[in-house]
């Protein structure tokens, strides 16, 4: 086996390792510190010893899962202000916003205050130019508020955080709906 074939073998995997991790996740937040490092090896098709390769704690694998939900969502600011007025494209990218605190909450819970702390530190700032863009861009249309900052919004969007998981589904859409009336301009 040539060497970029090996490599391309140790993406596949390392893809695979994620997006399972992902999968349970999504459809359990909560479940990040029960994460079952095997049986997530065992539904990506790989050994155990390849997932500690590529994640030599259940605390590295949470980290990546958290830095690929945060840069799907920042990367999608473009695309949503091409395709959508300003308005619809902040209220569909915080609907995105939703998910990717759903599967946060679980990630913050599980992963070690020091280590939580420099994960967010490198990547909080990604997250407020991008809502900055929105912000932006709804103001020079007029539809939004010209006096809200990001800073201002994310503060608010911390409510997310209190919301218990039973009631997350109803409650957590309807806080965004609120956040977003208010960053209307009357």
């Amino acid at each position: 086996m040539s060497a970029r074939a090996h490599r391309s073998d140790a993406v596949a995997n390392r893809d695979r390792i994620v997006a399972e991790a992902r999968a349970v996740l999504g459809e359990s937040p909560g479940a990040a510190g029960e994460l079952r490092l095997h049986l997530i090896a065992k539904a990506a098709g790989v050994g155990q010893g390849t997932l500690y390769r590529h994640f030599p704690t259940r605390e590295h694998l949470l980290a990546e899962v958290y830095r690929l939900e945060l840069g799907e969502l920042v990367d999608a600011v473009p695309a949503l202000l091409a395709g959508h007025p300003p308005v619809e494209a902040l209220a569909r990218w915080l609907q995105r916003l939703v998910d990717y605190a759903r599967v946060k909450r679980g990630v913050v819970a599980a992963i070690e205050a020091t280590a939580w702390q420099d994960l967010h530190a490198g990547n909080h700032g990604r997250l407020d130019e991008a809502l900055t863009t929105l912000l932006e861009a709804g103001a020079a249309t007029g539809e939004l508020r010209e006096d809200v900052t990001a800073a201002d919004v994310i503060l608010l969007l911390g409510a997310l955080s209190r919301v218990p998981e039973p009631g997350w589904d109803a409650r957590a859409g309807t806080l965004v709906a609120v956040i977003l009336d208010g960053l209307r301009r009357r």
